[in-house]
């Protein structure tokens, strides 16, 4: 496949994940933001037409492909106004993780219902104290007979109150060495010990933050991905699973490539549509190149993202993880930032009209934000680059 022109099966999922968002569209999201609730009628029809599991085995009741194809879907339905920012977490990295790395029980009870969206799953691996310093990570497990007991604290995990279950990253003793080293448990909701709190943020969107506190949450051993042996996490050293689960983590990367690339299109399309039509003095303003080429300019830089974007998916869908993990981070990186501009030209464009309810481009000012952030900032993005594509010494 090439990562520079699509298949008829790409571009025929691409138009088909377009007409969906079309009949949602923007109206829906502020509607259900504003009564406090949740895109769950995009989210259920998604689920029954077979694109929230596009990416996730198919003798598990997925569509077979990969990444490449969630990637389309949510950036549709992103530039279709109505993106679904759990695509992100549900199916792309809990999803990927389960059908890489999960034991056979663990694939046969989570992969279908995450396929068609009646189950969902969150991913806890940021802490208060740890930041973008995974070694940090102090959530543990220990031992108690057959079973795990779980302790620790998580912050800025999204859609906790509709998940089922929660992908907790925490770390176990080697018994062969004595050192912590990463392992994934997965956390019912209703487990014992097993709290939430709101995060109250300034973020126009149905999906919530939440603080997680796990109070010895009890566990049976089947809570461990791969179970006792996992081939997730196998030998060479403590950091064997931390860079593995760096590898399960490419997939957040992309899937946020595409959730601001969708934005940033979406942006772009209503700033375009203003100029084309917005007329001050004798010609629409878009005839002005003051307005024209920084539209212009964005367009390409979105362009340029989402080539990038491509790149990542195919790296990861081909097994390459090193290579996608450099290609993952660029395309997050680029693609956050032709979000950001993308957003604040289309905001600038319509003047004091970007800034209305009516028109809903203020609020995206917020969300482009996220794409610069989350999942890793774009600092730690250019250390990545610095010192793993350059070779320069590390400054941490």
């Amino acid at each position: 496949m090439s990562t520079t022109t699509e298949t008829e099966e790409h571009k025929a999922l691409r138009a088909a994940v377009a007409a969906l968002g079309k009949r949602y569209g923007r109206d829906y999201i502020t509607r259900v933001v504003a009564e406090g609730g949740h895109p769950d009628a995009l989210w259920a029809e998604a689920g029954k037409l077979g694109y929230l599991g596009v990416n996730l085995p198919e003798e598990y009741g997925g569509g077979g492909g990969g990444i490449s194809e969630l990637a389309i879907v949510l950036e549709e339905l992103g530039a279709s106004g109505c993106p679904l920012l759990m695509l992100v977490v549900s199916p792309a990295i809990c999803g990927n993780v389960i059908a890489r790395f999960g034991t056979e029980e663990q694939k046969r009870t989570w992969l279908p219902g995450l396929a068609d969206g009646t189950r969902v799953m969150a991913f806890g691996i940021t802490e208060p104290d740890a930041g973008s310093n995974s070694h940090r990570i102090t959530t543990t497990a220990r031992r108690d007979g057959a079973d795990w007991l779980l302790t620790g604290r998580k912050v800025f995990i999204s859609g906790v109150d509709r998940a089922d279950a929660v992908l907790i990253v925490g770390r176990t003793e080697d018994a062969r060495t004595g050192r912590l080293k990463p392992c994934l448990f997965i956390v019912p909701r209703d487990a014992e010990g097993f709290t939430r709190r709101p995060i109250d943020m300034e973020l126009n969107a149905a999906e919530k933050q939440f603080e997680l506190v796990l109070d010895d949450v009890r566990l049976p051993a089947e809570a461990l991905v791969g179970g006792g042996t996992s081939h997730a996490f196998g030998s060479g050293g403590e950091d064997a699973g931390l860079l593995q689960l760096f590898a399960g983590l490419n997939p957040e990367r992309i899937m946020t490539a595409a959730f601001a690339i969708g934005m940033g299109r979406y942006a772009l399309a209503r700033a375009v549509e203003y100029a084309r039509d917005r007329t001050v003095w004798k010609t629409p303003i878009g005839a002005h190149q003051a307005i024209a080429h920084p539209l212009a300019q964005a367009h390409i830089d979105l362009e340029l993202a989402r080539l990038m974007m491509r790149k990542a998916a195919h790296l990861y869908d081909t097994g390459d993880d090193a290579g996608a993990g450099e290609a993952a981070n660029m395309a997050k990186y680029a693609a956050g930032e032709a979000c950001v501009k993308a957003v604040d030209q289309a905001v600038h464009t319509l003047g004091g009209n970007g800034l209305t309810r009516e028109f809903g481009l203020a609020s995206l000012i917020t969300a482009a934000r996220v794409a610069r952030i989350a999942p890793v900032s774009r600092e730690m993005i250019l250390n990545y680059v610095s010192h793993q594509t350059l070779g320069l010494p590390k400054s941490y």
